[in-house]
């Protein structure tokens, strides 16, 4: 009897045991499942994050693009040195061409006698008016090492001399040649009437353009030989050359007696500025001719120029007689005004 309820109870226990281990099996695939769905939802979150970020990174630098401006190059003046023929892409010429957002400027009648693009000869008299330049003693601001000048006396504009010290320095840096010296600057109106007097020039006081104290004479004097006037030959052909650079003309070249009414030489240079000088020289012009071609461009045509890697756009703008001028200027660029002594002014534009 009492082994028939122990083969019983065993029979249970057994059973019981296997019953156990089934539902400790289903846990453990129920578990397992959990612990997947889990990893999975993780990963398809992480991953829809990482597509938003993307998304998100994409639209934050589009937006900073759209809205990061184009700065414009400032500069303190129109001047400038260096190589006339570096290159600017024509698509960068072609956006930074057209002048936009013009304001305009008064100028009264007397502005048009002042600048750097003033013609004066013998048809356009110099009156000197207040402001125009500024004659100091060369001598006292020489840099003599590079070059020489030929007395005390001699006075030429403040800014003038600076660009020729500059202009003499590259030439002495690319020759190691000091023989060329100034030998004639800015003349008053007395001391011009004088040579008139006494037959040194065939100029009334007021119409020779050494009287706006930005032209000047140019000798070479070196120790081992004659002296003489400049001449473009040789070692010293380097000057020429490169004057323009610097802003400075030929003022009267030799086959163009009948537009400047004077003799040729190649002794005499006239400050005019960096953008109208290399222009001059690419184009063969002396500056009345320069003048004359200007009258043909308004701001909505104007000339443009590349110099030493600048853009500039150069208009002209008609005088109102006798009364103010109101010109079109740009907003947001640099400029200068120059009157033209004859008839107008003409506005430069530093475009890049």
């Amino acid at each position: 009897m009492n082994n028939g309820n122990e083969r019983r109870n065993r029979r249970r226990q057994k059973a019981s045991r296997s019953y156990r281990v089934r539902y400790d099996r289903i846990l453990a695939v129920v578990l397992v499942l959990i612990v997947l769905i889990v990893i999975l939802t993780s990963c398809v979150k992480s991953c829809s994050k990482d597509d938003k970020n993307n998304s998100d990174s994409k639209k934050t630098s589009q937006s900073e693009a759209e809205e990061t401006p184009t700065d414009n190059t400032i500069v303190d003046n129109l001047q400038t040195s260096g190589d006339t023929s570096a290159f600017i892409s024509s698509a960068a010429i072609a956006e930074e061409t057209t002048l936009s957002s013009l304001s305009s400027e008064t100028h009264s009648s007397g502005d048009m006698e002042r600048g750097d693009l003033i013609l004066v000869n013998a048809s356009n008299e110099y009156k000197f008016p207040a402001e125009d330049t500024d004659p100091v003693t060369l001598y006292d601001h020489i840099k003599t090492e590079y070059y020489s000048v030929s007395d005390y006396v001699i006075r030429l504009d403040s800014n003038v001399i600076t660009q020729l010290n500059s202009l003499m320095e590259a030439f002495y840096e690319e020759t190691h040649n000091k023989d060329l010296t100034v030998i004639g600057g800015y003349r008053t109106l007395e001391e011009q009437n004088d040579r008139y007097s006494n037959g040194n020039s065939i100029f009334q006081g007021g119409y020779t353009d050494y009287h706006t104290a930005r032209t000047f004479d140019l000798g070479i004097f070196p120790k081992d030989s004659s002296s003489g006037y400049y001449s473009p030959t040789g070692t010293y052909a380097w000057f020429d050359e490169h004057a323009a650079e610097y802003g400075f003309i030929l003022r009267f070249p030799k086959d163009k007696e009948s537009y400047t009414g004077e003799e040729g030489r190649t002794q005499t240079y006239r400050y005019v500025g960096v953008p109208h000088a290399v222009y001059i020289k690419q184009n063969g012009l002396c500056l009345e001719e320069y003048i004359d071609e200007l009258r043909g461009h308004y701001s909505d045509d104007p000339i443009v120029i590349t110099a030493d890697s600048k853009l500039y756009n150069v208009y002209y703008v008609p005088a109102n007689g006798t009364a103010d001028t109101e010109i079109p200027v740009p907003m947001n660029k640099t400029y200068t005004v120059s009157g033209n002594n004859s008839d107008g002014f003409i506005v430069t534009v530093l475009m890049n």
